[in-house]
């Protein structure tokens, strides 16, 4: 049918906006193979040098809130150029900083950018795709979210090995420039009528005290843990988590509360009462802990158990990415053509197999069992995690989208810097007291981490799928009733 058709000019929107979200995610995975050079460079140790991605991770998750109010407010142009203006200004800081604040000014900029692109590209998709059309559209755009942080390792190691760290940011503006830009001007286009929606300060600001108090206590009790089992004082450590979790669950209740009592709260959230719509949620932010914090585990797990380069442990990443970028679209036209519940659980007992694999054979990998693993576990996850955030959107109300949106978005950060902070305390606990890295006692103390941490990844994968099918029988006795 002629109205069924996918647009031209929004095929262009996706790819003039996915494009700035994808950067903005590659950016902040390819920091953590630059490490090293980093504290060289700026004469800083482990946990300061951590605050490049850290601080990343808390703006663009400080910024997701904010886009419900952002995409009934302002124009789909507006918000585009001004992430375009982040992302370029935040670069172009990055090519010229020679002091680390400055270059944690630019994360901060550039985190700003991916916050207001991400969930831009998925209002535009949700907001404009034909209903026929929107999962596999919803695949497209779950390649910014699955695909960036898979490859950044790969690019990292690729580019760090031949250039200085900068020429990443020196290579992205161009592609910003010259691609996003005009493609952007003549394809993004506005489809609804903006609203005169206002600003809650308050509860803006309630939301950013949890998600950093949040991402803080994950942070430093990781921290702590890992110097407890060291033999080192953890006091430090432990009494900022505790402080910072206070701070977080506090703000977060707060937010909760007065959003009930707004008259124009920040995000909507009654849409939440919905049990079907909150265990999607729950599943769209647990799986995200395995499907980002894989890259740390295995570009680690690579380098300081079986001994490879840098260049190589990055790239053991790449098939998975690949098969990623292939299969997400995949998904959606099956959930288009099929519905939610074959397409989804089908894709995630397959993406449960791999850390089972993982296990299994922890204790005697090799590179190439760690990457074909991992690539089992790509090809489940990137095949059925954008159609859960899809089949939830479904189920609200239109006019609460954005405020889903930003829910969802939101999660999915949170989630990915839970899994980073999650997996590296359990590899420090199991490294703890192993001897100097490089020997065989740390070798083999990282491959019983590395078992642990995919025992802990079925863990979490099983829950979501125990989630997912409680949430697929609540539909089913619905439409039973019809």
């Amino acid at each position: 049918m002629p109205d069924e058709r996918i647009p031209g000019k929004l095929i262009g929107a996706i790819v003039a906006v996915g494009s700035l979200a994808f950067i903005g995610i590659l950016t902040e995975t390819v920091m953590t193979v630059l490490f090293p050079q980093l504290m060289r460079e700026f004469n800083v140790d482990t946990a300061t040098v951590q605050w490049i991605t850290t601080i990343y991770l808390l703006v663009v998750a400080a910024t997701m809130p904010l886009s419900s109010y952002l995409n009934r407010r302002f124009k789909h142009r507006t918000l585009f150029l001004a992430a375009v203006a982040l992302a370029v200004l935040g670069s172009l800081i990055m090519i010229v900083g020679h002091a680390f604040p400055v270059i944690l000014i630019a994360r901060v900029i550039q985190g700003m950018g991916s916050g207001v692109a991400t969930p831009l590209m998925i209002n535009i998709i949700l907001e404009q795709s034909p209903k026929s059309k929107v999962g596999r559209l919803m695949g497209v755009g779950s390649l910014v979210i699955t695909v960036a942080p898979a490859i950044g390792p790969t690019v990292g190691g690729a580019v760090s090995s031949i250039l200085p760290w900068r020429a990443i940011f020196v290579i992205v503006i161009p592609i910003i420039l010259l691609v996003s830009l005009p493609v952007g001007l003549k394809c993004v286009e506005q489809h609804r009528p903006t609203e005169e929606a206002r600003l809650n300060s308050l509860q803006f600001v309630s939301i950013v005290l949890a998600l950093c108090g949040l991402v803080m206590f994950l942070n430093q009790a990781g921290v702590a843990v890992s110097a407890a089992v060291s033999g080192v004082s953890a006091a430090v450590s432990a009494v900022f988590a505790v402080v910072s979790l206070i701070v977080g669950l506090g703000a977060l209740l707060f937010f909760g509360w007065s959003s009930k009592r707004s008259f124009s709260p920040l995000i909507r959230l009654g849409w939440l009462r919905d049990p079907m719509v909150l265990l999607h949620l729950i599943a769209y932010m647990l799986l995200p802990i395995v499907g980002i914090g894989f890259g740390y585990v295995i570009t680690n797990v690579a380098q300081l158990s079986l001994g490879t380069s840098a260049f190589l442990s990055g790239a053991l990443v790449l098939p998975g990415a690949l098969i990623g970028a292939f299969f997400a679209p995949v998904g959606g036209m099956l959930y288009d053509r099929f519905g939610p519940v074959r397409p989804i659980l089908g894709a995630f007992f397959a993406a449960i197999c791999g850390p089972i694999l993982l296990l299994v054979f922890s204790m005697r990998l090799t590179p190439v069992t760690l990457a074909g693993f991992y690539f089992i576990f790509g090809f489940g996850y990137s095949l059925g995690f954008s159609n859960i955030m899809t089949n939830a959107l479904r189920n609200i109300a239109p006019q609460f989208m954005p405020d889903g949106n930003a829910v969802f978005n939101t999660c999915l950060q949170f989630g990915g810097a839970a899994g980073t902070a999650l997996f590296s305390t359990i590899l420090s606990v199991a490294q703890a007291g192993a001897g100097e890295e490089g020997g065989a006692a740390f070798r083999h103390a990282t491959a019983v981490g590395g078992s642990w941490t995919f025992a802990t990844m079925i863990g979490i994968v099983a829950i979501a799928i125990c989630c997912l099918i409680a949430a697929f029988r609540i539909g089913a006795k619905r439409n039973s009733r019809l």
